[in-house]
């Protein structure tokens, strides 16, 4: 699958914590590949994908403050 076609089937979500001028990341589910994450003032550069398991490690260890 390519990646217009992917583009055309997610829905990018920015995390509740951004803003307009900070630093900000969207995420969306990617069909056949995982999680995508980006950088929302550049959304057509790179993206990070990764799998269900590790989004949500990832989710975890922020809500817990492991990351610091």
């Amino acid at each position: 699958m390519n990646l217009a076609r992917i583009e055309s089937l997610v829905r990018w979500r920015k995390s509740s914590y951004s803003s307009d001028t900070a630093n900000c990341v969207e995420f969306a589910v990617l069909p056949a590949i995982g999680i995508g994450v980006r950088d929302s003032k550049d959304p057509g550069g790179p993206v990070l994908a990764c799998s269900p398991e590790a989004w949500r490690g990832f989710v975890a260890a922020v809500r817990t403050g492991a990351l610091h």
